[in-house]
């Protein structure tokens, strides 16, 4: 198992998970540089942290620093998105843009977050986006590509979802008896830290991990 310090580059750090995910590669020992990708700076500093203010539709115009991981957690709801192409343009085209240049960048390992239900045959609209760009992802040539598939996100997010709050409420208040079940919902920051925990361990090829076996790897 490789334990050389490496760079990573991260795209989505100012949402649930990615805020999450920032700050458990900030506190790594592995990581010795941290580029975060986004359309505004994020209010932080750190002496590990490098903010990129960029474009996610002009990527192939933009050379990123050379680095080993990628994490990506780029992602919205067909609602705040507005219509369905523009959530395609941020859950498919901003992911896949981002993938390719950090492909050039020299990246490895590539380490996503979509969702559970993932399936690019789904009649539904999300799952369906969610499943293609797992799909394309796929043909990039990345030497580890990791998917993670989580259900219903918990945690504290910085804008309002009244219809996820709601779900989260009552998602806590049934987790005994959803306990044995995979779709049973999932804390941001384990989900974060499942993410660090299978880029160490880095395996070729692709790795598609359900929900169900993120609780353990982000004990």
């Amino acid at each position: 198992m490789e334990t050389s310090p490496r760079i990573a580059l991260v795209a989505g750090a100012s949402g649930l998970v990615g805020g999450a995910l920032l700050d458990t590669l900030l506190e790594h020992p592995r990581y010795r540089e941290i580029h975060s990708l986004g359309r505004r700076p994020l209010p932080r500093q750190h002496p590990k942290l490098v903010q990129h203010t960029v474009d996610f539709a002009r990527l192939d115009a933009q050379a990123l620093p050379s680095a080993q991981d990628a994490f990506c957690t780029l992602g919205t709801t067909i609602k705040k998105a507005g219509s369905q192409e523009a959530f395609r343009a941020v859950d498919q085209e901003a992911v896949l843009n981002f993938a390719r240049a950090a492909r050039r960048a020299g990246v490895q390992r590539f380490v996503i977050v979509t969702a559970l239900g993932a399936n690019a045959r789904s009649r539904v609209f999300y799952n369906r986006v969610k499943g293609e760009t797992e799909d394309a992802l796929k043909t990039l040539g990345f030497e580890s590509l990791i998917i993670l598939q989580p259900s219903l996100l918990l945690g504290e997010r910085s804008e309002s979802r009244i219809g996820e709050q709601v779900a989260g409420v009552l998602a806590r208040a049934l987790a005994p008896l959803l306990r044995p079940l995979a779709a049973r919902p999932i804390e941001a920051r384990t989900v974060a830290r499942a993410m660090v925990a299978l880029a160490h361990q880095g395996p070729p090829g692709t790795r598609v991990v359900p929900s169900g076996e993120l609780h353990a790897l982000g004990a």
